[in-house]
């Protein structure tokens, strides 16, 4: 047999033992501790990872400590000890096992925005680190110096597809006070420890805490997939935002586009909404944002995910209790509409005013 042959047979036999594992654990939770919010600016701490079965039993788990050469902020914000991040490893060390538990899987994962970015961020970094050192190793060998071995440290992971816990509870319009794993498993009525803090927690290790919080993100799925719509995102789909944030293509391009049309001022209850004023999109609504967005873009109102004086209306389905950009938009004088309510006025908005356009 062909050397050609052998190495064919060997690939075949890998992919096939591959898809095997898949079918035996189509799913993999994961969950991330980080130094802060932005992926951009902080970078991840710990990741936890389990493989669960059809029937959402744990299969194979996987959790590291990470070095990123950067202070990893206090104590109190991830448990892990001064003794544990000695040993800890850098992110391009683990990513082709990253690779292994999740390409091809379904990812479950909460608040996807944020911890699918940080996994995208440090895979990248640790890409390009790899890439920049082989660069100088070429050049050493060219020099006459005795070159390294090629870093090959992995790729940016690839689900099949990826569903947000937080983003599914808010879709099945769950009231949530609490938007942390722990908080939203108790307004589903799980049970799961205290989402607050407390001293015999502080003295619980990291890596159980973080354990408990992954395998408590497969029992959010478990619960939402059985009482209404999930949201599941196409990987392919998500692009980083200025913070590093992975959101929707459509969502990112919508925010960088610059105003064409001046913006009127806030809306007006009741009266028609004017080309050229500006969206904002709270996350407690139950249509997918994109739709929203897309639909704002369409008609040529300018979207924004930031809330300031200059927003015209906020798209939010949350009447009591409300927090977040709702308490916001309340607090500055800007009207809420529904979700529903606002697909139905946007069919039939103004013709706005063009802005000045500077000439050079």
């Amino acid at each position: 047999m062909s050397t050609t042959s052998e190495s064919q047979d060997r690939a075949a036999r890998i992919e096939a033992e591959r898809q095997e594992a898949i079918e035996a654990a189509p799913f993999v939770s994961v969950t991330i501790q980080s130094s802060g919010i932005h992926p951009s600016t902080s970078r991840m701490v710990t990741i936890d990872l389990v493989t669960l079965s059809p029937g959402l039993e744990p299969v194979e788990t996987f959790h590291a400590v990470l070095d990123s050469k950067t202070d990893p902020g206090p104590f109190h914000l991830h448990g892990v000890t001064e003794e544990e991040f000695a040993s800890a490893k850098r992110f391009g060390q683990i990513l082709k096992s990253l690779d292994r538990l999740i390409d091809g899987r379904t990812l479950l994962i909460h608040n996807a925005a944020r911890s699918w970015g940080f996994i995208v961020s440090e895979a990248k970094r640790a890409m390009n680190d790899a890439a920049r050192a082989n660069r100088n190793n070429n050049r050493g060998n060219r020099r006459g110096g005795r070159g390294r071995r090629r870093q090959r440290v992995g790729h940016i992971p690839k689900p099949l597809v990826i569903v947000d816990t937080l983003a599914s509870a808010r879709r099945q319009a769950i009231a949530l006070d609490d938007v942390r794993i722990r908080g939203v498993a108790h307004a589903l009525g799980l049970d799961a420890p205290a989402a607050e803090a407390s001293v015999e927690r502080a003295q619980v290790p990291h890596r159980q805490l973080c354990r408990e919080e992954t395998l408590l993100v497969a029992k959010l799925f478990s619960s939402l997939r059985e009482s209404g719509p999930l949201a599941e995102i196409d990987p392919q789909s998500l692009r980083a935002d200025k913070f590093g944030l992975q959101r929707s293509a459509i969502r990112v391009q919508a925010q960088e586009a610059t105003p064409t049309l001046v913006n009127p001022g806030k809306y007006e209850p009741g009266k028609t909404l004017i080309a050229g004023m500006e969206v904002v999109v709270a996350p407690e609504i139950e249509v997918d944002p994109d739709i929203i967005i897309q639909a704002s873009v369409d008609a040529d109102l300018a979207y924004s995910e930031k809330l300031t004086r200059q927003t015209s209306v906020v798209v939010c389905n949350q009447t009591r209790d409300i927090d977040g950009k709702a308490m916001h938009a309340q607090r500055k004088g800007i009207p809420l509409l529904s979700d529903v309510a606002f697909l139905a006025a946007v069919k039939r908005v103004k013709e706005g005013k063009k802005a000045d356009v500077e000439k050079h």
